[in-house]
């Protein structure tokens, strides 16, 4: 059985109330961060353990925290990214459903590592339950004197404040965030200035997501070294994965970093194997923006090395035969399912997310939305698969913020695995419409690349 430490006890009756927390151990991290630790070591701590961002960037949490400028005399603030948009992406609501005062005791060891004295959990704006449930938590701790002023008689004050979002994908971006907290349309903004210098109110502020910012508390409990043995290399600890699509059962589970991908989805711990007896086509596996990837390549590398639930494995071979973890929004497809239309359904969501800052993003998405809907109706041509290569090519890395990355990284990933696919529906139009066109060759076995 694998090792959990943010869902260990998601079962446990009543554990999103205070008092059932308390008794399995909660908001013991926040008494010895405040009665044994400066801020410097909790910052220290949290570098030991290798901990990165949970959120889809993966950069390291502890190196994010030592950027943040101290200039004497202007307040910091520490703002939770509980934005959860992305297709495929679920975890960060289960746990704010369910243990919502993990959330809250990570923030007030994380404000405290940071010297922040109020913090924000900005939430996705559809998501009214979770913000009810936060709420509450906020106020239970606050009744029990974990939040507000002189904490536990240490002398550190806090105020945690949630706000709903705007329901909007950019508002995921962590200075569209700060846009929209300030009251503002929620537009990314020109870096630099980075967040860590000038963010919320042009305060030094750092954004973290929600399993980031829970994370800490197992972190102090265990002590970062001891953290970081858990895991592989440089992917330390546990993750929470989204698991949805064509699976037997589908849902968030928390798992060691270097699970073997084949374990994760055929194993009954896990995913339980493709539903229904069907094979599996192809993985999208963390969240709608990364690469797609054919079912031999998410089992092994091109190298013919087992795939591990990794940052550094699912990302072996570049893009070329890689993806990315991502923020762990983990999608299975079967032998029925076509990527044509999936990748023009991701196109529409992404096209209608652009906030239209930029023109390559906001004219982009909109050329791969119509060009893809016209293949997947049968009306395609074969020109049509290299303009949309062309066009994702100029929205890559031409926009202020990544969206416009996520749109394209998609499509691309589409056509360079499954290009045939694309071929058939332009050659069959009318066939097209009436059946899928099946599992193909990505599940044959591969043929290891000899270097």
């Amino acid at each position: 059985m694998a090792r959990k430490l943010l869902l260990t006890h998601i079962d446990v009756p009543g554990i999103n109330t205070f008092e059932v927390y308390r008794q399995k151990g909660g908001y013991v991290a926040v008494e010895k961060v405040l009665k044994t630790m400066s801020p410097e070591d909790v910052v220290e701590e949290v570098k030991k353990s290798g901990l990165r961002g949970r959120g889809g960037a993966g950069f390291p949490t502890g190196m994010k925290w030592s950027f943040l400028a101290k200039p004497e005399g202007v307040p910091r603030y520490l703002v939770c990214n509980a934005d959860e948009s992305e297709p495929g992406t679920f975890k960060d609501r289960y746990l704010m459903t369910h243990i919502p005062h993990a959330l809250i005791e990570g923030m007030i060891v994380s404000s405290f590592a940071l010297g922040a004295h109020t913090s924000y959990i900005y939430v996705r704006g559809e998501m009214m339950p979770q913000i009810r449930i936060l709420e509450r938590a906020i106020a239970e701790a606050k009744e029990k004197g974990f939040l507000g002023k002189n904490i536990l008689g240490s002398g550190y004050d806090l105020e945690i404040y949630v706000q709903p979002g705007g329901g909007a994908y950019i508002c995921g971006e962590e200075t569209a965030l700060l846009e929209s907290l300030e009251g503002k349309r929620g537009n990314p903004r020109i870096k630099p200035p980075f967040p860590a210098i000038a963010g919320l109110y042009n305060c030094p502020t750092v954004v973290n997501n929600v399993e980031s910012i829970a994370t800490t508390v197992p972190i102090i409990n265990l002590g970062g070294e001891e953290y970081a043995k858990i895991g592989v290399e440089r992917s330390t600890g546990t993750k929470l994965i989204s698991a949805s699509g064509n699976i037997v059962k589908p849902g968030v589970y928390e798992i060691e970093l270097g699970l073997p991908v084949e374990e994760f989805i055929y194993s009954d711990e896990y995913c339980g194997g493709i539903a229904n007896g069907k094979r599996m086509k192809a993985v999208v596996a963390g969240g709608s923006s990364v690469p797609i990837l054919p079912a031999n390549l998410i089992l092994k590398t091109a190298a013919g090395n087992s795939r591990l639930m990794t940052y550094e494995s699912l990302a072996d071979g570049g893009f070329q035969t890689g993806t990315m973890l991502g923020s762990g929004g983990f999608i299975v497809f079967d032998e029925d399912q076509c990527v044509v239309r999936n990748t023009w359904n991701f196109a529409r969501f992404y096209h209608h997310e652009s906030c239209g800052q930029c023109s390559p993003c906001r004219e982009g998405t909109g050329w791969m939305e119509k060009v893809l809907h016209k293949i997947e109706s049968g009306h395609g041509a074969m020109e049509d698969i290299d303009l949309l290569w062309d066009v994702q090519r100029k929205i890559e890395g031409n926009t202020i913020c990544p969206l416009g990355d996520a749109a394209a990284w998609p499509v691309a990933a589409a056509i360079r695995h499954f290009r045939d696919e694309f071929e058939w529906h332009i050659l069959h139009p009318e066939e097209s419409q009436t059946r899928n066109y099946g599992l193909a060759h990505y599940a044959d076995p591969l043929q290891p690349i000899i270097s």
